[in-house]
This record gives C-alpha cells, sequence and structure tokens, in this order.
C-alpha cells in the first residue's frame, strides 16, 4: 500500500482551498470533502452533512459535506469535489477555492407547513423550486417535500403552481410553428415502447415531434434508456434543434438540455425511494413537456389490476387533474385510457424493447401485434392533431406510413442524426426459463412484479438485462412449458431475479373465463 504525504496547506491568506476532483458519481447532488485536520474545518466549525457554499472566479455552488480522515482522498488545505459537483463548477484541479456556510433554504419553512397538512400557495412552491434548483437542499431534505406532498395530498391548483414553479427554473425551447406535437405515458406498464413507434410514424407524416424522455424511476427501462440502445439520448439542445429541424422528430433524455432541471433531482430522490405521487407526477410530466416547447400532448393512462393506475374511477379523476392544470397553462391535452392488465410487447429491459421496437418498424411476423396495434391507435390521435386530417382517420394514416417502410426509414434517419450507438448491446447470457406450474389458460401477468424481477437481473442499468415474455393473456399454456425468460449479465443480479420467481413468479394460470376484462377507450 503505498501512503500519500500531505501537502503543506497551500492556502492564502484569503482561506482559499486547492481544488482535488473526488472521482464519486453521486448522481444529482453536488457533494464537498474536506479534512478533519484542516484549518478551514476547525476555524469554520463545519459539521458532516452540512451545507456548504463554494465559491471561485465568480461561479458559486453549494454542497453537502463529508468529512474524511484519509489524506489519499482528500488531504487538509484540499477541498474534494464528486462528479457532479466538478461539472457544475466547471474548474480543474489545483483551482483555488473558498468555503463558507450556507444559508439555510427559507423555504424549508414552507416544507414544514406542508407536512402539518397545510396547502401551499404559488410563491411558497416558486421558492421551494428555486431552492432545489440551486442545490439549497439535501436529498433528505426533498424526500421530506416529496413524501409530505404526497401523504397531505397537492391539490389542484398547488400542482399546477408547482408545474410553473419547476418550467420557472429551467431552459425552454421553441420550435417554429404552432403545433408541436407530443405523447407521453404514465408508466407503470413494462415493455410499453410505444413512443419509439409513434415519434417516427409522426414525424414521416410531417409533424413536429421532439420528443424528450425520462431515463426510469421505478421500470426497468424508460424510453430514453431504450433508445440509448440504437442512439445517443444525451444531446444538447443545438444538437437537438439540428437533429429536429432536419428530420422532424427525436427521442432523446430531457436532462441534458436544462428542461425543468428540479423534475430531474426530484426524480433522483424518488427512484430509491420508489414512490411516484399523482400530483407529483402531473407537475414532473406537465412541466417537462411545457419546457420542451409542446403545444399539443396526447397522455396514456393504462388502467389495470396491477398498473400505477388500477382502478377506473382513479383514471378519471387523474384525467381531471392533467386537463385542468394543462388547460390554465395553455396546453392543449387529451388523456386516453389504455388497456393496462399486462405488459405490452415482449421484452421488458432495454435491449430486449429496443428489438421489439425494430420488429414492429421492419413489419417483421415476429414482432409483437399489441406494441404495434397500440402505438398505431396512439400514433392515430396525435396524427388528427393536424388541422388537414379529418377526425377518424388518423389510424389508417400511421398505419400506411408503418406498413409501406416509411416509419422505418425515418427511425434510422433520426437515429443517425442523433449518433448511432457504437456500442453493441446484447441480452444477457445468464438465462432462466421460468415454467409454468400446471396446464389452463394465462389469467394474470403482474406488472409490477415482472418489473421487479427484470430490475433485480440488472435493468436498466444493465442494458441486456430483463425479461422476454413468451405467454401473454389468454393464450394456453401446458405444465413446464416456458411462461417467459429471463436475461442477466452478473451473477449476483441473476441470482436476486431468481430467488424472487422463487417467491413469486408473476403468473396465473386458470381457466379461460377467469382473464381480466378490459378497461380502455380505443
Amino acid at each position: 500500500m503505498t501512503v500519500r504525504k500531505a501537502p503543506t496547506d497551500p492556502r492564502s491568506k484569503s482561506g482559499t482551498l486547492s481544488l482535488r476532483r473526488v472521482a464519486i458519481d453521486t448522481y444529482r447532488e453536488n457533494v464537498a470533502y474536506m479534512h478533519r485536520q484542516c484549518e478551514n474545518y476547525r476555524a469554520e466549525g463545519f459539521q458532516a452533512l452540512a451545507k456548504v457554499e463554494i465559491t471561485a472566479n465568480g461561479k458559486r455552488i453549494l454542497a453537502v459535506l463529508n468529512v474524511v480522515d484519509d489524506v489519499a482522498l482528500v488531504a487538509p488545505g484540499e477541498l474534494g469535489l464528486s462528479e457532479e459537483a466538478i461539472s457544475t463548477l466547471g474548474l480543474e484541479d489545483g483551482a483555488a477555492v473558498s468555503v463558507c456556510h450556507a444559508e439555510p433554504p427559507a423555504s424549508m419553512d414552507a416544507v414544514r407547513r406542508k407536512i402539518e397538512g397545510e396547502r401551499l400557495t404559488a410563491d411558497d412552491l416558486m421558492a421551494i423550486a428555486r431552492d432545489i434548483a440551486e442545490r439549497r437542499y439535501a436529498k433528505m431534505e426533498i424526500a421530506a417535500f416529496l413524501v409530505a406532498s404526497g401523504q397531505t395530498g397537492l391539490d389542484r391548483d398547488e400542482v399546477m403552481n408547482l408545474t410553473r414553479a419547476m418550467v420557472a427554473q429551467g431552459e425552454r425551447l421553441h420550435w417554429p410553428g404552432d403545433l408541436v406535437a407530443d405523447k407521453h405515458c404514465i408508466g407503470g406498464l413494462p415493455g410499453n415502447r410505444t413512443s419509439m413507434l409513434v415519434v417516427p410514424i409522426v414525424a414521416a407524416h410531417g409533424m413536429l415531434i421532439p420528443k424528450t424522455s425520462s431515463r426510469a424511476i421505478t421500470s426497468p427501462s424508460g424510453t430514453a434508456d431504450t433508445m440509448e440502445v440504437l442512439a445517443h439520448v444525451e444531446l444538447s439542445p443545438e444538437h437537438l434543434s439540428e437533429v429536429v429541424s432536419r428530420e422532424r422528430g427525436a427521442l432523446i433524455w430531457g436532462g441534458t438540455a436544462n428542461l425543468a432541471p428540479v423534475d430531474d433531482i426530484l426524480i433522483s430522490v424518488e427512484r430509491p425511494l420508489g414512490v411516484d405521487y399523482p400530483g407529483q407526477m402531473v407537475a414532473s410530466i406537465l412541466s417537462k413537456k411545457m419546457a420542451a416547447g409542446s403545444t399539443h400532448l396526447i397522455i396514456d393512462i393504462p388502467v389495470g389490476p396491477t398498473a400505477k393506475v388500477r382502478h377506473m374511477r382513479d383514471a378519471l379523476a387523474l384525467r381531471k387533474l392533467f386537463e385542468y392544470v394543462a388547460d390554465r397553462l395553455g396546453l392543449f391535452l387529451q388523456v386516453i385510457i389504455t388497456d393496462g392488465r399486462q405488459p405490452v410487447g415482449q421484452g421488458i429491459g432495454p435491449v430486449l424493447e429496443a428489438r421489439d421496437v425494430m420488429r414492429v418498424l421492419q413489419n417483421e411476423s415476429e414482432a409483437p401485434v399489441d406494441l404495434r396495434q397500440k402505438a398505431l391507435r396512439l400514433a392515430g390521435r396525435v396524427i388528427e392533431f393536424d388541422p388537414d386530417v379529418r377526425g377518424g382517420d388518423g389510424f389508417d394514416i400511421a398505419r400506411d406510413i408503418l406498413d409501406s417502410g416509411r416509419a422505418h426509414d425515418k427511425m434510422q434517419q433520426i437515429i443517425a442524426a442523433q449518433g448511432q450507438q457504437k456500442e453493441r448491446f446484447v441480452p444477457g447470457s445468464l438465462v432462466l426459463e421460468v415454467p409454468a406450474p400446471t396446464s389452463g389458460t394465462v389469467i394474470g401477468i403482474d406488472n409490477y412484479q415482472m418489473a421487479r424481477i427484470a430490475r433485480l437481473a440488472g435493468a436498466p442499468m444493465d442494458k441486456g438485462a430483463g425479461v422476454d415474455l413468451l405467454k401473454k393473456l389468454g393464450e394456453q399454456v401446458k405444465q413446464g412449458e416456458p411462461l417467459y425468460r429471463i436475461h442477466a449479465t452478473f451473477a449476483a443480479d441473476f441470482g436476486f431475479a431468481k430467488a424472487q420467481v422463487e417467491s413469486d413468479s408473476g403468473y396465473r394460470v386458470g381457466r379461460s373465463d377467469q382473464v381480466p376484462a378490459v378497461f380502455a377507450e380505443f
């Protein structure tokens, strides 16, 4: 073991420290590291997990302070910064920085009032969003706000004001013309990669559809995670503008364009908590869409026994909330309630979902029929935003575009414009086939359980991990016949997924008359 000698304290009389890059990914949180024997640490009375303000060359960031005792990590006289903080500050190793106590966020008083069940004003929510954007909140404080908002509830005006506040903290994209289309699903349905079909179909029709998507929050893959199998999704606003002006459409991750950045920070806390409350969800979706410059939007709400929304009354209430907020923010919106009884398509996980998408675009015989049909109906509804298209004609137009190969050609053009993915991703080599326990009809597929198995297998971080469905609702199976196949790359993930299957396979086999009814508007 090599012991690194602590350097002489390089601080000047002004109390500056020498910046040191600490290669730790703290995901959406600025973290600073200071040695316990640093004179600054003792003189200022800093404490671990305190918020500090770091300044250099006229730039300022806020960070959570971690105290270390190992000079190999950070020596006295140095200030270490995480990858996120280094990127935000934009300085190199050795730069002179100063550190002081950060003022507590004044908006925490509003969070405490929300915890007690009070209604927050527009000014309260704007202050909270501003402080979160400026990194004045630690993740535990953000978690307090999220849980308080979920447990005590946000009324419709609070959701509207939170949406406005989130949009105000970042950039807004502006596109030519009066019609910028988009489509979004609220989630909770594994394999539901309709956006990757809707975008090339609608763009091939000639409408503008710059699709900004999120990465997975509680699912095995988000649209951005799956599209990343095929193309680069982290585009600058300038690059995005070039792609859309040339191809009329794009499929990117919205985080790099600084669109409603508060939403990305909230998601970074929602993900490990596994929460996605309705009010926060509406604000999250609509703030991103407004920031992305969308004017016309289709919202897909799947309803089913194990979907995110399980009862029609809840879907109708959520639709009213979407419509109320969108109307007051000047966004033309239609909400469609769809079949959420089971996963859409065959694959769950980035590589397997990308395979399904390409099979549909290439009109292959193995293409999942449910994914194709749902995408066509959604694309048809988007196309009907076009004032030159008569209501009811959208589906036929979308089908003609797909069947003719124009949608596939457009997808290839979008991939090339965004930058084709050079790394080749394949399904994980560790494979487990899960057999039917008895003969009969598939009468239940638990969306939550299948998503959990795919995540335990490694998705979405491991793009080749996931679940390949071999049987769907209503299909006949024989005892011992495979229901689905698990793919994993790492033995530990494979073991976690296998143990989960042994606890609950996620499938139910019974009589054909036990298949649940469809709740959908298509």
